[in-house]
């Protein structure tokens, strides 16, 4: 038993090595192939990467880049952990305000700017390359949101009967509206197309009226903010009043003229920050960016603000805007858009819908009679989903998301960005990572936001990039370390000043290849240089890294090395030793040239507590028995001796139980040890003890089975404990014996008698086919017997005729 426990304490182990080993390959392989020559250049290489600056830390040979590997690493090359530069990223929390539990009974109390519905709103992150920082965002929708809500409508002649409903819209939204919220704002702006050929007619009597017949429209126009957003309800309904349809020549608008402007002139239109919603009014189809060349435009949209007396002035001057361009404008507006159209366009708008996140479709009846109704349905759609956005990253800087929603519903990726089915007071959380993966050129600090799309409050991210180590604003300029000021002395090593080199900066470019300086490189009685592991530079060896990043040169010359030592069981000093300069340092209780004889005697313990059971010796974990009628791995086997059991059974047998082979002589030659007697086998000593046990089981004169442990102490005292009652077998049942000889005898007899009976029944039958065979086989008359007289007379009447 102990010998398997060793072998598997031993396998453990070995297997413990070979995973630390092939870790620290793992993770300092990178360090060490960054070649780093400074301790900015090592924490970029990696997160698990640092930067010993321990002046007497490397070997002779060993090149500066040696300084940097993983934290392991260099704790095991005698790096004390004061000395490890190893910068940590970090998480600042600068502003962090609780969501606002909102209720509508205390709107008026709360200014829209007071209301947060996003936590945290800032922080500061310190990034290290490759060091991932990891914070919560919390989002909540508050009760009783403001709103504002700009009506963009087609004025062209098509929608001449929506114009009619839309006339009443105000007070009526108004109304509605009031059921979501007590902060509600409305505005209204036209748009019907660019005013030049072939997009209108530009006959002067078109211009007037571009309607046929005695319809009397107003002149074409691009955009028209008509009224900027308000809480009266009547002023839009007074103002809607006054409006007249216009016309065009082709079927698509210039829908999106319009919408950029009211995008991007927010102070004439009016915007708050609060929830934005535009609502997009059309019953046809839209130009885009391009379009603009049929009428001579191929100046592209600046995206500015270019309103007049509430007039798009340069829309003769400028294209329509592309729609990823209005997409942008729109998100940096924080506006939501809701499409409603008539059901022969949706199909178009939907797919844009899929193009301007945050935005919805409805559809739009043929007079515009449910469009109360469909703002309603569009806006609960839109605010029961957030979507996360962030601004454009870094170079180098990579972000991620993971959502936690309601009913536990979670993501990751670009899921991870949203959450959907929120109702008002719910609560969702956001898990963001935001990593590192190269540091700026300058070292400038960048901030970043992230914000919901379709709100207007934001978090506000610093980022702060961790380059260089704070040993190295410790650096000593010019210092005498460093060959009389031939470089900075920092973090323990020689930052070289431009055109010298050496670890000491000893050398300037112009040296390096200089004959003399080889001389320096060899030892005596060679002709190789840096035992043709490594270069000389500046008359000193600089050994070449192999490529396993954990089998290193070393010394004056390169000629030691750590992986050309003695193995065992395939591995390097056995895995129980460290290579230094091709000869094994072996671990405590571990010795030999691989390190492969241990030292531990556990292996060598017999059962009875003694090594090798006092008949040999332990050699590296093996007993060698002296005497060679012992054997086994404990010096316990003994073909050919008489047992310790056997060899006092007689004894123990007289003593204990008065019976036996020296029960008469007992106490002339049994009385050389002290017995005890015990009450069962479970109060036995157990191995264990200090001095040597045996356990016995034997058989006495009676056929019982007696136990008994037989054991010498340190004074050569026998002692015996024997259990006071042997176990013998129990006598025979005569009755059930009797009883089956009996019912045996009997079984036998009937037995035989059905045999015999059967074997008569057989014979007769037999003899009886034999007489009938013979019977039909008879040869003799089988007539009457002449002789015999019939004992009946028969008389014919002669006179009967058979009548």
């Amino acid at each position: 038993m102990a010998e398997t426990n060793f072998k598997w304490l031993t396998c453990a182990g070995i297997l413990c090595c070979l995973i630390w080993n092939g870790c620290a390959q793992q993770g300092g392989s990178d360090c060490i192939k960054a070649n780093a020559k400074s301790c900015g250049e090592c924490i970029q290489a990696g997160p698990n990467c640092g930067w010993c600056k321990k002046t007497d830390f490397l070997q002779e040979g060993e090149p500066t880049s040696a300084r940097c590997d993983d934290l392991a690493a260099l704790k095991s090359k005698g790096c004390p952990m004061e000395d490890i530069e190893n910068p940590r990223g970090s998480k600042q929390v600068l502003e962090n305000r609780e969501v606002t539990n909102r209720k509508k009974g205390a709107a008026e109390k709360l200014k829209p700017e007071a209301i947060t519905q996003i936590q945290p709103q800032k922080l500061s992150l310190h990034l290290r390359v490759g060091e991932p920082q990891t914070f919560s965002l919390k989002f909540k929708r508050a009760e009783d949101y403001p709103i504002d809500l700009y009506y963009l409508m087609d004025l062209s002649y098509s929608m001449k009967d929506d114009l009619e409903n839309v006339k009443s819209l105000g007070t009526a939204l108004m109304l509605e509206m009031e059921k979501i919220t007590s902060d509600f704002r409305i505005g209204f702006g036209s748009f019907v197309e660019k005013t030049v050929m072939p997009y209108i007619s530009t006959t002067p009597a078109k211009l007037r009226n571009p309607c046929t017949g005695d319809q009397n429209c107003t002149s074409p126009f691009s955009y028209k903010n008509v009224l900027s957003l308000t809480s009266e309800g009547n002023k839009f309904n007074e103002l809607v009043g006054k409006q007249h349809i216009s016309g065009n020549l082709d079927s698509p608008e210039g829908g999106f003229d319009a919408i950029m402007q009211v995008a991007v002139c927010g102070e004439q239109i009016g915007w708050r920050n609060v929830t934005r919603l535009l609502v997009f009014s059309t019953d046809a189809g839209f130009h885009f960016a391009g379009d603009g060349k049929l009428g001579g435009i191929v100046l592209p949209n600046d995206g500015k603000c270019h309103l007049e007396n509430n007039v798009y002035t340069m829309s003769h001057y400028y294209d329509y805007p592309s729609i990823a361009h209005l997409v942008q404008k729109l998100s940096e507006n924080n506006i939501q858009t809701i499409f409603a159209v008539t059901e022969e366009f949706q199909a178009v708008y939907k797919e844009l819908k899929n193009l301007i996140p945050k935005s919805a479709v409805g559809t739009l009846s043929s007079n515009s009679s449910n469009v109360i109704q469909l703002i309603i349905d569009a806006y609960n759609s839109l605010s029961s989903e957030v979507i996360l956005e962030n601004t454009k990253l870094p170079k180098g800087v990579t972000i991620s998301y993971k959502s936690f929603c309601k009913n536990g519903v979670n993501d990751t990726q670009e899921d991870g960005r949203k959450c959907s089915n929120i109702s008002i007071g719910d609560e969702v959380r956001f898990e963001i990572n935001i990593t590192a993966n190269e540091c700026p050129k300058k070292e400038q600090n960048e901030t970043i936001k992230i914000k919901p799309l379709g709100f207007t409050e934001e978090v506000e991210i610093n980022l702060q990039f961790i380059c260089e180590c704070q040993c190295q604003s410790e650096g000593e300029p010019n210092s005498p370390a460093c060959h009389a000021g031939n470089g900075t002395f920092e973090c323990g090593a020689c930052r070289c000043n431009e055109g010298r080199i050496g670890r000491l900066c000893e050398c300037s470019t112009d040296e390096v290849n200089s004959e003399d300086m080889d001389a320096y490189c060899r030892r005596e009685n060679s002709t190789e240089i840096c035992s043709n592991n490594g270069e000389c530079i500046c008359g000193q060896c600089v050994c070449k890294k192999r490529e396993n990043t954990n089998e290193v040169y070393s010394g004056k010359y390169c000629e030691c090395d750590n992986f050309n030592c003695d193995r065992s069981n395939g591995l390097i000093c056995g895995g129980n030793g460290i290579c230094k300069c091709r000869v094994c340092e072996c671990f405590p209780n571990f010795t030999g040239s691989a390190c492969d004889c241990s030292l531990d005697t556990t292996p060598c313990m017999a059962s009875n507590g003694q090594i090798c059971n006092g008949r040999g010796t332990c050699e590296c974990g093996t007993c060698n028995c002296t005497d060679p009628k012992f054997q086994g791995p404990t010096c316990e086997m003994c073909q050919t001796c008489l047992g310790v059991c056997a060899e006092h059974k007689d004894c123990v047998q007289c003593r204990a139980f008065d019976k036996g082979e020296k029960k008469e002589t007992c106490s002339q030659e049994c009385m050389h040890f002290n017995m005890t007697r015990v009450e069962s086998r479970d109060k036995l000593p157990q191995p264990g003890q200090p001095d040597p046990l045996s356990h016995c089981k034997e058989k006495d004169v009676d056929d019982c089975w007696f136990y008994f442990t037989y054991s010498v102490n340190s004074n050569g005292e026998a002692n015996v404990h024997v259990v006071e009652t042997p176990e013998c077998p129990s006598g025979p049942d005569i009755i059930p014996i009797v009883a089956g000889v009996v019912a045996g005898i009997v079984l036998i007899g009937l037995a035989l008698l059905l045999i015999w009976k059967l074997l008569m029944i057989i014979h007769d039958r037999r003899e009886f086919a034999k007489f009938e065979k013979e019977k039909m086989n008879a040869k003799w008359d089988t007539g009457e017997n002449p002789i015999y007289k019939s004992a009946v007379t028969t008389v014919v009447n002669p006179k009967y005729e058979g009548k």
